[in-house]
Formats: C-alpha cells, structure tokens, sequence
C-alpha cells in the first residue's frame, strides 16, 4: 500500500467504509428495516447486519488507513501522519509472516501544526516504524513533541490486549500540552501496527514459559528506549499494556520516573490461575470484555444513540462500582467492607479454546466475511458514547487489527489464565518496582557485590480505574498496600536525606462515570489527572538536577 492510501481524503475513507453497527441500532430504533432487526436474538449481540458486514470485509480496509481516518480526529490534526512501511494486510495466503518494508517511499511525512491553528501549539506529529534487532521485528510509533522547547520529560503509552496506539486519540492532544514532553505511543510487538513475527517458547517449565512471554514484549520496548536515546521517561500502560509496564520496571529498573497502571490486568491473585497443573478458573473477566455493554459504564450525551443500543448485560464484575465509591479507612475509598459478588463459570468451550491458544482474534480471522458482525458485538457497546463518525471509525480500526495475522496475542495463554488473572500475579511482586539493586552499568546483575550497587529510591506508582470498571479495584489497594509496607522496610532505618529524596509513593485514582477504557470513556478527567502527575514528575526533576 503507498503512502498517499494511509492520507487519502475521508470521503475516500468513507466511500470504502460501511454502515457502522450503531447505525444498525439507530435504524431499528427508528423502526427503518434492516437486516439486523431481522435475525433474531444474535441481533442485539452481533447488531451488524450480514449484508453489512460482507460489504465491509470485501472493502478490506487497511490498517493504516483505518488509524489514520481514527488520528483525524485529534483536534488540529486532521491531515496525521501515517506510516504504511508495515504493509498491514490480513495474513498472507502462503502463511508466510508479515513483510517490514524498508521503502523510504513509505515513511511519513510529519506534520507541524502552527500557532495559528493550534492554541496550545505549535507542535510536531511523526509516526514511524523503528525497526529492531532480528528477522521481521518494529514497532509502530506515533509521537507529539512541542517545536521551539526543550524536552526535557517523556511519556510512553502502551495499549492493552488486541488494542493499537490509536486508542488513545482524545489523549494525544490535551496530554502534549504539557510543556517540556514529549507524547510517545507505541503499538505492542505483535499487535496493532507492529511487526507480527511468529511467536515461539523455548521454555519447558511453568514459570520459564511465563517470563520468556512477558520477555518477548517488554525487550522489545528496551530495544526502543535505548534506540530513541531515552534515559528515564514516565510510563502508562493500560490493561495488558499494564502488566507489561510492571515487567518493565521489575526487569529494567532505573529508567522510569513515575509509573502510571490504568486498570492493569494481572494483579489480584487466583488460586486457580497460579496451580501448577493448571485447572483453570472459573470465573471470568477477560468475558466482560468483549460483553459488557459501553452503557453500563458511561454516562452517554449522544442523542442519536438509541435505547437499544444502550442495554447491556448489566456485568458488575466483584461490585467493583460499590468499591470505587464505598467509604474506607486510610482515605482509601472502597478498600475495605465491600462484599464479594458470587463467581460466575466460565463457558467449557472458552476454556478449552483458550487452552488451545486459539485467541477471539482466531475467531474473527476464521470466519471471514463474518468476522465485521462479530466484531461489532464488542464495537457497538465499546464506543456507544461516541458520535456515529468516530464510532465507525473506531469500528473499522479495530476490525482491521483483529484480522492481522496473529502474533503477539498467542502470548496471552502463558500470562493469563481464562478470566484474566495472571499465572504470575503481579501482586507478588509489584513491591520491588523502584526498589532494585542497580550496578553502575545499569544492570541488576547478581555478579556484582552489593557494595558495588545502589538501590532504586523509589518510584511513584499511579494505578488508575474507571468508576465502574470490570477490572477489581480492590486490586490496586492490595498493590498500594504492598509497596507502602516495602517502602517503609526499606526506610525503617533511614536518614532524613534518604527519607526525602525517596520517591516510592503509590495511589489509586478513580475516573468518574467511566469504565475499562477510562482514558476513552472518561477522556477529560483523565487528561487532566495525568497533566498534573506530569507537572509533578518535571517539578521533581527539576529538584534533582538542581540538587546535584
């Protein structure tokens, strides 16, 4: 695909798009036929119409033409940059991976904005495809940087599972504000618009296979940092994208000024998850996922939006809504006092395909012109809060990333269990994160006397949840709980010095009316929640250098 398909015209796009699955909704509402309303009771799981959903899987749009038509709406940035070096196409008939192109003709050409179309500008968009070390192995990469500044403070941004950077773009804008940073996203090895290499394990032992998984992401995110020159940058991961942080920060200390979890996945331990011979749990998470409705979790302005569309399974995942607002001693709101709802089972045939590494994503590749229908089952609840525009283009975007071959996500089954909870629960370790033995290098080599060594002084760790987030929030206060007892071992016999220069604090933070996917649901609370751990992180460095 050339460069001038990803940065067509969005009458092009539209011309190639369908009818989203919302507007299914709308016209049955409406009471306008249509073939969704025909179906049966599928039809409110699946509301595409099958009519529409082969129009859009012999459109075949591009992934890099789906991320750039989701770019398009951030504000003053309506042409985006796109790079298209990945070729991102369904899976090649000969079963062959992926090719990374190293076309210069390619490559993006970036886009400046001037001070006279943005207020808080000007600024500097790039996407690019850093290529790393080995056969078939990038990363997609969209940043923002400020022209005429220093950038002196970076900030990654890992989606979660099956997810793309372009998730995040009501976040790109209002987060480069801040002056002195640089915005990062980056597409996980193996999703989105990264290279998909074929994923293999060497290991031959439980906690072996589960490392070499979380490896097999968080090197390639080293690999990247040490590309882009970065010494230390503030890190946000959400769902997935926050267990991997937590692996980064356990296996690379030293680089991370502050740490910020929304709504990881992984931290709570299940006693079913982490059994050797791995009986699998039997209750589910991971399901709300691709079922909850959008309306169970937010509060929608969009009046085109219909009744029908708005109904959804009324999941409640561990009254994680009562927790996120119950009173709790310590000034933890919803730590403590909150029942347990009952566990719900897990289907038989979940379990099975998921201990056959056969991921949703398999599904929707293997059912060909089915898959835009079965797609919009989770698309239609997902983005229901969103104007019809960007809820069709989040549609096709996703659709064009859970058709790519797969890769990464073959990874999942070695980290979590069905349910979503870790083999190796974060909570075991979340307390060591800024709290390592480092040796000059910057290694955590044990071949180095500890004399040789310094200890991390600690790093500020932000765990983030939706007002009624599916992910158990009761998670993160275990988490807090765990590295404020560390850091207080560490500082038992400390000095004023080492007191005040520690930097270990954690917090839980809740977005109101917003669920998982609060940085989209609850974008303007979150925006501005993470300017201000931003300002902190440049004010606190700002100490530091002046201190020396």
């Amino acid at each position: 695909m050339s460069a001038s398909t990803a940065s067509g015209s969005d009458d092009d796009y539209r011309s190639r798009a369908q009818q989203s699955p919302l507007a299914s909704q709308r016209a049955k509402q409406g009471g306008a036929p249509s073939e969704a309303n025909s179906k049966g009771r599928f039809a409110g799981y699946f509301p595409l119409g099958y009519k529409e959903g082969f129009s859009q899987w012999w459109a075949s749009i591009p992934a890099a033409a789906a991320e750039h038509r989701v770019l398009s709406f951030v504000p003053y940035l309506r042409q985006p940059p796109t790079q298209t070096q990945t070729d991102s196409a369904p899976p090649l008939s000969n079963g062959t991976p992926m090719p990374v192109s190293n076309d210069s003709s390619k490559e993006a050409t970036p886009v400046k904005t001037s001070s006279s179309t943005d207020p808080y500008g000007p600024r500097y968009w790039h996407s690019n495809l850093v290529k790393l070390s080995g056969k078939n192995r990038a990363l997609n990469e969209f940043s923002v940087e400020r022209l005429n500044e220093v950038t002196d403070q970076n900030l990654v941004m890992l989606h979660g599972y099956g997810a793309g950077l372009g998730f995040f773009y009501k976040n790109f804008e209002g987060l480069s504000r801040v002056k002195g940073w640089k915005v990062y996203a980056l597409d996980l090895l193996g999703m989105g618009r990264s290279s998909r290499p074929p994923f293999r394990l060497h290991a031959k032992d439980r906690q072996g296979s589960i490392t070499e998984a979380e490896n097999w992401f968080i090197d390639a995110l080293e690999e990247w940092r040490v590309q882009r020159k970065i010494d230390r940058f503030t890190l946000l991961g959400h769902s997935l994208g926050g267990y991997m942080a937590v692996a980064y920060a356990l296996k690379y200390p030293g680089h991370l000024n502050k740490l910020i979890l929304a709504s990881p996945v992984g931290i709570p331990e299940d006693p079913y998850a982490v059994n050797a011979d791995m009986p699998e749990p039997e209750n589910s998470t991971l399901t709300n996922e691709f079922t909850q409705d959008q309306d169970d979790t937010v509060s929608t302005s969009n009046p085109e939006i219909p009744e029908s569309a708005k109904t959804g399974d009324k999941n409640n995942f561990l009254n994680a809504r009562s927790k996120a607002a119950a009173a709790a001693s310590d000034g933890q709101p919803g730590e403590k006092n909150t029942p347990t709802a009952p566990r719900k089972p897990i289907p038989k045939w979940l379990t099975y395909l998921w201990d056959a590494n056969i991921s949703p994503f398999s599904l929707v590749r293997w059912s060909g012109p089915f898959g835009p229908r079965l797609v919009s089952g989770w698309t239609s609840r997902r983005f229901s809060h969103l104007p019809p525009d960007q809820a069709q283009a989040l549609h096709d975007y996703s659709y064009s990333l859970f058709r790519q071959r797969g890769s990464g996500e073959y990874a999942l089954s070695y980290i979590l269990a069905p349910g979503a909870f870790a083999r190796s629960p974060l909570i075991r370790r979340i307390q060591g994160i800024g709290r390592q033995l480092i040796a000059p290098d910057g290694s955590v080599t044990s071949s180095i006397s500890t004399a040789e060594r310094r200890r991390e002084n600690g790093v500020p760790v932000v765990l983030m949840y939706g007002e009624n987030d599916w992910m158990d929030i009761q998670g993160g206060y275990a988490a807090v709980r765990k590295m404020t007892e560390e850091r207080n071992n560490v500082l038992q016999n400390a000095s004023a010095e080492e007191r005040q220069n520690d930097h270990g604090f954690a917090k839980v933070m809740v977005i109101a009316n917003a669920g998982h996917h609060m940085y989209l649901e609850g974008w303007e609370e979150f925006n501005e929640i993470m300017r201000k751990e931003m300002d902190e992180v440049s004010e606190r460095e700002k100490r530091r250098s002046n201190s020396r």
